[in-house]
């Protein structure tokens, strides 16, 4: 027991010192950066029509328009115009609870290639809040982009799904304690084996905005959580193959606001012919009023045919043993690790906290070896995974040793905490605490694993940095085979 501690602590004294190192140069770096394109947007004249719209389309309309989750629409000018000072507000705070565009990835430090990123650069946050600093000015209406044309109904973050299934509609009262349960399993119209390309929920209720609606974590939405699989069922709806080892077949985990699952190319998720969602845990929780609420499963399908060359795993990294976060204190750390027993390629990296939670880093450590993968902020209200893109997703060696460092904020500045004062420990509870990184990795053979890495060199090419960050074996190739004494390579 006391070997196991003074090394987890050797391995943190590491981490923070060579994290510290790199996320304070980092820091600087990423100030300069931002301080050049300030001064660059001061000078110019920043209008809706030629500078804001074009961002609006991008990063924010899929949500702010009528009927769509967001309070309010900006799509127009007029829609958008009372909207200026909180929009530069919200932008400027980036990477902390409360940022919009809801994505909370920290710019300085770790990875910066994901997929679905609908994040504002540096010069885009500047130009807002320039627009908004000198009266929000119109423009020249010529200089505004085409209006996008979006689908009537649920807005799909993943393109239009080829299924959409309903969960049994729920009742939950204004101030009931949280609930735990299942629900009968809900069928699906699957005739055939198909992989799925995407899965997508989005919860569907009739929440009322204003005074009606508790200002706690999670306040727009019901569902805390839902872990679900499908499988065939028998006609007495129970379910054929019950468990993952069993056949059934496991989905990542749907949480409060989270966005959709697009799995990797070459890893398509089988959906059985006659199988239904089985609902293993649905964690709900009250939101001040009365909500009547539902989710929306919607799958997209690989082309029939499509036979998925690897596959990954959901992979919870997690520490529910040693959280012990003290009342009225800010910039508390909780740790968890886990050593690779086989290489693996790292494809989403996804936090999960509770309402103190304030930003949660991953750290791969090899040897002496010690990189930051990604830090992202956090915010309940928004649970993000981050997929990385294909050619710069982790690919980690035998023996690495995945670490996650979650830091809590239990002090009044949190805006989600009940009561500061309060000691909080572990607990599947809105108010109690969660420490996991819900991502998926892709396992890989040894001949895989130096496949991936071939493809990584080849793509970054001769003039490649000496180390590459997620990659602590790309530079080291391995030798030729020695001929046999028959001229044969072994």
């Amino acid at each position: 027991m006391a070997i196991g501690k003074h090394f987890g602590l050797f391995l943190l004294a590491g981490t923070v010192m060579v994290g510290a190192a790199s996320f304070n140069a980092a820091s600087v770096s990423a100030e300069q950066s931002t301080s050049a394109q300030s001064a660059a947007v001061d000078k110019q004249e920043v209008t809706f029509t030629k500078d804001i719209a074009p961002i609006l389309q991008r990063s924010c309309q899929n949500c702010h328009r009528p009927g769509q989750v967001a309070p309010m629409s900006l799509l127009t000018y007029e829609d958008a115009r009372p909207w200026a000072r909180s929009m530069k507000a919200r932008t400027a705070i980036r990477d902390k609870a409360g940022a919009m565009p809801p994505w909370y990835i920290e710019k300085n430090i770790g990875i910066q290639h994901y997929k679905n990123d609908p994040s504002l650069s540096d010069e885009e946050v500047a130009k807002i809040a320039r627009w908004a600093d000198t009266g929000a000015p119109r423009g020249n209406p010529a200089d505004m982009p085409k209006p996008l044309v979006f689908p009537s109904g649920a807005s799909w973050h993943a393109g239009e799904p080829d299924l959409i299934v309903e969960s049994p509609e729920v009742l939950v009262k204004a101030n009931t304690p949280d609930w735990w349960g299942e629900f009968p399993p809900t069928r699906l119209p699957t005739a055939e084996d198909r992989y799925v390309k995407s899965v997508e929920i989005r919860e569907v209720n009739n929440v009322a905005g204003g005074d009606a609606a508790r200002q706690t974590v999670g306040q727009r939405y019901v569902w805390h959580h839902l872990i679900w699989a499908t499988a065939p069922v028998d006609e007495q709806g129970e379910p054929l193959e019950a468990s993952v080892t069993d056949g059934a077949v496991g989905w990542p985990v749907h949480e409060v606001g989270r966005n959709a699952d697009i799995f990797d190319d070459d890893a398509g998720r089988l959906l059985k012919a006659g199988s239904s969602i089985i609902y293993q845990s649905a964690h709900l929780h009250a939101g001040g009023q009365d909500v009547k609420s539902k989710l929306l499963f919607g799958f997209k399908f690989h082309p029939v045919g499509y036979k998925p060359k690897k596959r990954t795993t959901l992979h919870n990294l997690a520490n529910a043993l040693d959280i012990d976060i003290k009342p009225n204190e800010a910039n508390q750390q909780l740790h968890a690790y886990e050593v690779l027993q086989q290489p693996a390629k790292v494809v989403t990296f996804e936090p999960h906290l509770h309402a103190p939670g304030q930003r949660m880093c991953l750290e791969a450590i090899w040897g002496f070896n010690i990189q930051t993968l990604t830090c992202a902020g956090y915010d309940h209200n928004w649970v993000r995974q981050y997929e990385y893109h294909d050619d710069y997703a982790p690919i980690l060696p035998r023996g690495t040793i995945l670490h996650i460092i979650g830091y809590m904020d239990n002090t009044p500045n949190n805006k989600n905490i009940p009561d500061p004062r309060n000691w909080q420990g572990s607990g599947n509870r809105s108010i109690a605490n969660m420490f996991i990184d819900l991502g998926q990795i892709m396992p890989l053979s040894d001949q895989e694993f130096q496949d991936e890495m071939a493809r990584r060199r080849e793509r970054l090419g001769p003039n490649r940095p000496d180390v590459i960050l997620g990659c602590p074996l790309c530079n080291v190739i391995p030798p030729m085979a020695k001929p046999t004494a028959a001229g044969q390579q072994q």
